[in-house]
């Protein structure tokens, strides 16, 4: 295999990793050992069942509240392909790709650990499906994120039957055409496999790590910006001074005063006389809340970190130990508490990053109001603030947690669910929004920094600025300031800069 090319099973995955295969189009392989741990899972399986009479769980029984119902030997397989049929009931908008494609990843680690009874066949096409970028179709809606995410699971497993659609080369197609044109048969599902492909957590996994790794730079980036605000609003450094925050010693606090210092290190605006002796809370207060964001979003990695390295299908098999065990490791309650409690953390940064817009367009502190040279014929910025306390408050509504839910299924036999399906979406959508808010506080932050001319800010803030100068001009007179809010989201996704510290477990 090439150095392009991921081995599943021969280490932990990180996030790193995952940024790697995303960003470079790795391939992904299964290791020789984790090949044999499928296969020996699989031989093991086989032998259990073919001198076992009595039921196991989801294997020669139904499923849910049908548990009771035993099956036949010879109808395991189509009990198997039942299931996923029966189960691909999502609806809503479609799953982005690029977090279906995630999705795939994580099934495939969680699969390679031998603990599921799966076919090597039934994972390796899914390895094969990663590989060709053919991309199974999935809906938003339908997974109580329970007895895993069923229903997702469930579109994601459809064409290894050849069932269900598919993007592959741009376009959407039936499975069984794209099967067809590759000359691959369908794989043919035996005991427990539906069940292993269908119970797990990779809808809830892929949402979430998609949204920590855009965290991770979205943190930077409000750092970095909220650093140009401060200086353009004519700021102090002195709630930055580390000896204020070693006395409330909250480790993302103290890391993001650090920051801030040496962002703002030798900035001429910042070093100039001061007739105010302290700012607004917004600006006063970054320590705090960044801070306070930042040891959120350490926490929500660290669970992540855990997840995408688990089996969480069921029932779970020890072949070492002779032991086949029903159990709940598919509940997706540490992701949906983590996944709201992500939420909340970008909204707060977004919150904030609003505030600090807002106050640039007061016209105090020597800017002009709605930091335009000739406000009255021109509404300058007064809009795009509006645009960005819109965004704020969706992102309050969608804050309301998931997890505190619960609603009984399967006839009372799965009788508490963590909905962390929805907190995965709606954390997603917090997370786009919150880039939207920063990109809106660096239009705002750009513009009024202009007016200080010819002072300087510090030389990284400086060369930040340039590089956004070359894609957002001054504004001297009203334009259409959509395009040029859409031009600084795409500003933040791709910019270059190098912070020697990171203060999340990022990439």
């Amino acid at each position: 295999m090439s150095e392009n090319t991921y081995f599943i099973g021969l280490e932990k995955l990180t996030f790193k990793a995952i940024f790697d295969i995303i960003k470079h189009g790795k391939k992904i392989a299964l290791s020789e050992e984790a090949q044999q741990r499928i296969v020996k899972c699989r031989d093991y399986l086989d032998k259990k069942i073919a001198g076992k009479h009595e039921p196991i769980y989801g294997i020669n029984t139904g499923f849910g509240a049908l548990y009771h119902t035993q099956i036949s030997k010879q109808d395991l397989g189509k009990l198997q392909e039942n299931l996923v049929k029966s189960h691909a009931c999502g609806i809503g908008d479609e799953v982005p790709v690029e977090v279906v494609k995630l999705m795939i990843l994580l099934k495939v680690q969680s699969l390679s650990y031998g603990h599921s009874g799966v076919q090597l066949i039934t994972v390796q096409r899914l390895v094969d499906f990663f590989n060709n970028d053919i991309v199974p179709v999935v809906y938003e809606l339908g997974s109580l994120g329970a007895s895993g995410d069923l229903a997702p699971l469930a579109h994601l497993s459809l064409p290894l039957i050849g069932l269900g659609e598919v993007y592959y080369k741009g376009k959407k197609e039936k499975s069984s055409d794209v099967l067809k044109v590759l000359g691959w048969e369908s794989v043919q599902l035996q005991s427990k496999e539906g069940l292993a492909l269908l119970n797990g957590t990779q809808f809830m996994g892929a949402f979430g790590v998609i949204s920590l790794l855009k965290i991770f730079r979205l943190s930077e980036l409000a750092d970095i910006i909220g650093s140009i605000s401060l200086d353009a609003f004519d700021g102090r450094i002195e709630p930055f001074m580390d000896e204020l925050h070693q006395i409330r010693p909250h480790k993302g606090q103290i890391q993001t005063a650090d920051r801030f210092r040496m962002l703002l290190e030798d900035s001429e605006l910042m070093s100039q006389y001061k007739e105010h002796v302290q700012d607004p809370y917004s600006f006063r207060c970054i320590p705090q809340v960044h801070g306070a964001s930042k040891d959120t979003i350490n926490y929500v990695a660290s669970v992540f970190s855990a997840e995408i390295n688990a089996v969480t299908d069921n029932p779970t098999i020890f072949p070492d130990k002779d032991i086949i065990v029903s159990g709940g490791n598919f509940h997706g309650q540490p992701l949906a508490i983590a996944l709201d409690t992500m939420a909340i953390a970008a909204a707060e940064w977004g919150n904030i990053s609003e505030r600090r817009t807002y106050q640039l367009l007061h016209g105090k502190r020597g800017l002009p109001p709605f930091l335009v040279a000739n406000p009255g014929l021109n509404s300058g910025f007064m809009i795009p603030q509006y645009t960005a306390a819109s965004i704020v408050n969706q992102n309050k509504q969608l804050c309301t947690p998931s997890s505190v839910d619960s609603i009984e299924s399967s006839q009372g036999q799965e009788d508490h669910v963590s909905m962390g399906a929805n907190s995965a979406t709606k954390g997603f959508k917090v997370v786009n929004n919150l880039e939207r808010i920063l990109a809106i506080e660096l239009f705002n932050a750009a513009q009024a920094i202009d007016f200080r001319r010819p002072k300087k800010s510090s030389p990284f803030l400086e060369s930040f600025i340039k590089q956004y100068r070359e894609c957002v001009p001054f504004i001297e007179e009203d334009i259409v300031m959509h395009d040029e809010i859409e031009k600084s989201v795409q500003f933040l996704q791709e910019v270059d800069y190098d912070l020697p510290d990171a203060l999340i477990p990022g990439i």
